[in-house]
């Protein structure tokens, strides 16, 4: 199988990928619950040094200060893959940040390594889409995670209610929650909290913050539960959250890329 091949299959399980560049010599990091998993690669001490880590689903807000970081490439898994691509269960990684080599043994250091001796961001992203496609098509994927992904594209969809999911799916609402706790690292409820959030902040970036219209829009019965969710949630009301200084929700200093979904 050539690299070529290898690239251009990662569409199937990444997400999003963004570039972290520090500003004024500190990268901020934020992350919305959102029923993802990401692997980070961070370059640290000026090149000398760095990691690759995998960041667990959350179940409320994260705003890190990461000082030391030259740079952090952040790939985002689509809801469902963790089994296949890193061998583990996502429940096993939910709220956790684990170093690769934990859960790949030498292979994760190994692309450690390979990583900081790239000399260019393409090819960091050549060899991060290779060991990701080759890890891929090595691991066996349970029938659950697909399951758990239809869910999810219901789930993201109009439909609210866990019940008339597993209806439609075909299977037993308690048969849903574990294989959707398994595969994605939250329950079917909590994930549909996760899409209501971050449809509010998306539709907040782009409106007049008009949070009752923006409430009924995103799913909310009313703005009271809009702003408990957003407390319970992110720690913060909704006009706090958005005047925050100096950072983009959900991505910290970062720049949307798209070098691996090609």
């Amino acid at each position: 199988m050539d690299s070529a091949a290898l690239t251009f299959s990662l569409s199937r399980f990444v997400e999003d990928v963004r570039v972290l560049v520090p500003t004024g010599g500190h990268a901020r990091h934020e992350r919305l619950p959102d029923g993802r998993t990401t692997l980070v690669f961070r370059v640290l001490d000026e090149g000398r040094r760095g990691d690759v880590c995998v960041a667990g689903p959350r179940t409320q807000a994260l705003f890190k200060n990461a000082p030391g970081v030259v740079r952090a490439v952040i790939i985002q898994f689509k809801p469902g893959w963790s089994a296949p691509l890193l061998g583990v269960a996502a429940n096993t990684l939910t709220d956790q940040i684990v170093p690769l080599e934990d859960l790949w043994g030498r292979s994760g250091s190994d692309l450690c390594f390979e990583l900081l001796s790239a000399r260019r961001l393409p090819e960091v992203f050549d060899r991060l889409s290779h060991a990701l496609a080759l890890r891929a098509h090595q691991t066996f994927e349970p029938a659950s995670a697909r399951l758990a992904r239809r869910a999810v594209r219901l789930l993201e969809g109009d439909e609210v209610r866990v019940e008339s999911v597993a209806k439609q799916l075909g299977v037993t609402a308690r048969h849903l929650r574990r294989a959707f706790t398994e595969n994605v690292g939250i329950g079917p409820k909590d994930f549909a909290r996760t899409v209501r959030l971050q449809r509010a902040v998306r539709m907040a970036a782009a409106s007049k913050k008009d949070w009752g219209r923006i409430a009924a829009d995103a799913g909310y019965y009313d703005q009271a539960h809009l702003i408990a969710d957003f407390r319970e949630l992110v720690g913060l009301t909704p006009g706090a959250f958005l005047k925050r200084p100096g950072v983009r929700s959900g991505s910290g200093d970062a720049e949307a890329v798209q070098p691996v979904l090609d």
